[in-house]
């Protein structure tokens, strides 16, 4: 079949190369990566190392096209561009040759489909190019010898034999509008045939529609699909495993089962996340037992309809929670038919999922944990109150055994908040409608995990009973049904879209806040309004965050500012400012000291509630949406618009000294945003121990300041930092981390210049200061202090007993007995101790009474005068 016939060009360049050593890619382990040209920006050819760049390829001077395609094969590695293939040494890196292509008579050079190689064509690739006939769109050489797989714009696929030069089978693979972007080949000789014994398995997958096509190329024809979002397929060589990497942000591998026989691949293992970018984040609170589970699960909503749970430990607990079985549900709409695709998908898979995510709440006290539920339970169902009165008693018992849901979420452009199973990973059972058919505008779980309060669009504030069929009357309160105090009937209702609500940890008050400007006290067992703050028309009041410990409550208004009003006295404590645009998200430090905020402003700021100061703020190249800290305050987790991960700080304070200082608008720094490999990336390990310049040196002791007791029946309370005293608590365990392994050994011979210390003839050794024992490698300074003021008071015991009876016997063997190292750093005691050494050794060639009294005299001269 020529060439014309199915529209492409392939083009054979037989440059020859000389032969280079194979040793270099293999030793070096380098993987290059492209960095294509944006508008404005540059372009770059980077070799990587293990997740790190190690060098940058030199990139020629007249190249003003992007680099589109990298082929890394023995000692070369080639990039192709538009219209030019460029050419550089693996062993050095260092750029060998450029090669243009020729221009066809009408349709251009342009290179379309990549570069490959095949094997025992030594030296030479295949480009794929577009000319008057069309392009190709992919090339890949087939596991048979000389064979090598051709896809083309208008939809068929080729299989070439180039060495005769001759096409061996066309399949339609794809269409003008769904071309064919990537071709793989079964490599272990499986997969093909009835009984998957023979060789001869191609996969084909496509960009727009994304579905993965297995084709048996002994029989011509297909095997299977797989749909979803393929941008790249490979075969693992030699093993009946293909990975695809997906455009919703997943990547799996696909295992073809032997026994029995499956032509149709299985999931081996998955990795994949949002295929959105993430709206709003949230960790889990602890569990009722004080189980760290907030420290360990991150909650999040994106815009692809999906909830994710995020695991900090461990990257293959992560998983989304499931909404049930969508294909099932698509089929029964008819979405999947043949018919209804003929045209084109009009309803996707996606759009049978719950809409997107815009708010999460959550309480772990009555999660039943990962048990499965009895019999075949519904999913978001809706049932009438007749229903609801039929269902009472076996809903009772089922919850009974199996706990209820534990996290509720608001949906976009949706009046209901449905909830979701959180050990199970699952939807729930319930969907709680707001109480004027408007749409969900914020929800809220009370820490005792019984009730959900959803809050609407139109300001209404229902509060809801998880379990709905315990209630045999109307499951709805709403709150401002009976009004107390001051307020006439009629003014508890918000006027606008609620905007946050919160619950106090005893189950006592309500506070909801709205875009009408004004935050609402309730009284929860009653749903009396009982205090209410306005702000309006000063500010609105976009959000809402509750810290338990400290009972504080602070709101984000539109004034750009955030203010913290304190739950017993209803009044505002704090007021942030300093953000040039709206704040997205907020939230407390897991002790409450801290207020964390980010805005429209792209930039992040940390403000120290006791003092109100800003101390610490970084700006980012776009905004941040959503912000969470974890219970243990080890973790800060953000999501910055655009992208679909999620960035993940850890807390440094936690392991090290971090000044607190205010700081000003001029002194926020730009910081780019935790990357998983790359450019840039540290280790954890690298990064917790890493040591600033800038930071002063700590200062290993800490100076207590003297504060005086103001009464005898008061408690003075310690300012030595939290750090400092909580080591008290583990002081036996300190001490034995630092004890020696062994106890310290004596030399076997002594220097030759120093008396040797062995036999019964030597030494003895100084009270109070035994050598070898084990506790020695472990006492404090204070513990040396008090062994040498001992040894001090027995040196000055035997002087003034010498001095006494006359008799300084005694005294000068003690002196004798003193190790040559031994000092007394006290300059009195100095002086002191040369005055009697000297005499000391005048006495010992003396024998006259007279002279022994003089210089009984000097000593004790000494001793007044020293």
């Amino acid at each position: 079949m020529p060439h014309s016939d199915h529209g492409g060009h392939l083009a054979k360049r037989q440059r020859e190369m000389p032969r280079l050593q194979l040793r270099s890619l293999a030793q070096r382990r380098l993987l290059p990566s492209l960095l294509p040209s944006g508008q404005g920006g540059t372009q770059g050819l980077w070799a990587f190392q293990r997740g790190k760049k190690v060098a940058e390829l030199e990139i020629p001077e007249d190249l003003d096209e992007p680099l589109k395609h990298i082929l890394v094969f023995g000692s070369w590695i080639v990039a192709s561009a538009v219209t030019r293939v460029e050419v550089w040494k693996s062993t050095t890196l260092e750029h060998y040759t450029s090669i243009r292509t020729v221009p066809a008579p009408d349709g251009g050079n342009e290179l379309t489909g990549g570069a490959t190689n095949m094997a025992t064509f030594l030296n030479k690739i295949f480009v794929g190019r577009k000319d008057d006939a069309g392009s190709v769109t992919c090339l890949q050489p087939s596991t048979a010898l000389a064979l090598l797989a051709v896809a083309y714009s208008n939809g068929p696929l080729v299989i070439h034999d180039v060495l005769h030069d001759k096409p061996l089978i066309q399949l339609t693979a794809g269409t003008p509008d769904t071309p064919v972007c990537a071709i793989t080949f079964r490599s272990d000789g499986l997969g093909a045939g009835q009984d998957g014994r023979k060789d001869g398995i191609m996969a084909t997958a496509t960009s727009a529609t994304g579905d993965i096509t297995f084709w048996d190329l002994n029989g011509g024809g297909r095997v299977s699909a797989i749909g979803g979002g393929i941008s790249k397929i490979e075969f693992l060589y030699g093993q009946p495993v293909i990975v695809s990497s997906g455009l919703d942000n997943s990547l799996k591998t696909w295992i073809f089962d032997e026994t029995p026989f499956s032509p149709v691949p299985r999931i081996l293992h998955t990795r994949s996340g949002h295929a959105a970018p993430v709206n709003c984040l949230q960790f889990l609170p602890s569990d009722f037992d004080g189980a760290e589970s907030g420290n360990k699960w991150l909650v999040s909503g994106g815009s692809d309809r999906s909830l994710w749970g995020w695991s900090m430990r461990r990257d293959g607990q992560s998983t989304e929670l499931s909404q049930g079985n969508i294909r099932k549900k698509a089929k029964k709409y008819g979405i999947l038919s043949t018919s209804a695709l003929t045209h084109g998908p009009t309803t996707t898979l996606d759009d049978i999922k719950a809409p997107e995510i815009t708010c999460i709440a959550s309480s772990l006290n009555r999660d039943g944990g990962m048990g499965a539920l009895p019999g075949k339970q519904a999913i978001w169902k809706r049932a009438s109150r007749k229903e609801r009165a039929r269902d009472v008693k076996l809903d009772a018992e089922i919850s009974g055994m199996t706990g209820w849901e534990s996290v509720v979420t608001g949906h976009k452009s949706d009046a209901f908040a449905r909830t979701w199973f959180w050990g199970r990973k699952r939807a729930g059972r319930w969907m709680f409608e707001t109480g004027d058919g408007g749409n969900v505008s914020a929800v809220a779980v009370s820490p005792c995990g019984s009730f959900a309060l959803v809050g609407s669009a139109g300001g209404t504030l229902d509060m809801q009973l998880k379990l709905q069929q315990l209630k045999q009357v109307d499951d709805v309160v709403h709150l401002q049904t009976r009004i107390a105090g001051n307020f006439m009937p009629g003014t508890g209702r918000h006027t606008k879209a609620v905007t946050g609500i919160v619950v106090d940890s005893t189950n006592k008050l309500v506070v909801s806040c709205s875009l009408d400007g004004k935050v609402k006290f309730w009284d929860f067992l009653t749903g009396n309004l009982m205090d209410e703050i306005d702000w309006a028309p000063m500010t609105a009041i976009t959000g809402v965050r509750y810290h338990a410990a400290n009972d504080l409550v602070a709101f984000s208004c539109d004034d750009n500012s955030i203010r913290v009003v304190d739950m017993e006295t209803k009044r505002t404590i704090r007021e942030f400012l300093g953000f040039e645009k709206d704040v997205t998200d907020f939230c407390f430090s897991n002790d409450g000291r801290w207020v964390i905020a980010t805005s429209d402003d792209c930039t992040l700021r940390v403000w120290d509630l006791p003092t109100s100061h800003l101390i610490d703020a970084i700006r980012f190249e776009s905004p941040c949406k959503a912000v969470a800290m974890s219970s243990s305050g080890e973790y800060l987790a953000a999501c910055i618009e655009g992208q679909m991960g999620v960035s993940i700080w850890t807390n440094k304070s936690l392991f090290r000294h971090v000044p607190t200082r205010q700081i000003s608008a001029k002194d926020i720094a730009t910081a780019a945003v935790p990357t998983i490999s790359g450019e840039g990336n540290d280790g954890l390990v690298d990064a917790a121990f890493e040591k600033d310049a800038e930071e002063p040196e700590e200062d290993p002791a800490v100076i207590t300041p003297d504060v005086e007791q103001l009464s005898s029946e008061m408690t003075t309370l310690s300012l030595v930092p939290k750090s400092r005293w909580q080591t008290l608590l583990h002081l036996d365990l300190i001490k034995q981390r630092n004890k020696p392994k062994e106890a310290p050994k004596a030399p076997e011979k002594a220097p030759f210049f120093l008396p040797s210390t062995s036999g019964q003839g030597g030494p003895k050794q100084i009270e109070g200061a035994a050598v070898g024992s084990e506790d020695d490698g472990s006492k404090s300074r204070i513990l040396r202090v008090e062994m040498a003021a001992r040894q001090e008071q027995t040196f000055a015991t035997k002087l003034l007993t010498g001095a006494s009876t006359g008799n300084y016997d005694d005294f000068i063997d003690h002196l004798k007995s003193l190790p040559p190292q031994l000092q007394i750093s006290s300059s009195a005691r100095s002086r002191w101790t040369t005055t009697v050494t000297n005499h000391a050794t005048s006495y010992s060639t003396l024998s006259e009474p007279s002279q022994v009294a003089w210089w009984r005299g000097g000593i004790m001269n000494s001793r007044r005068h020293g």
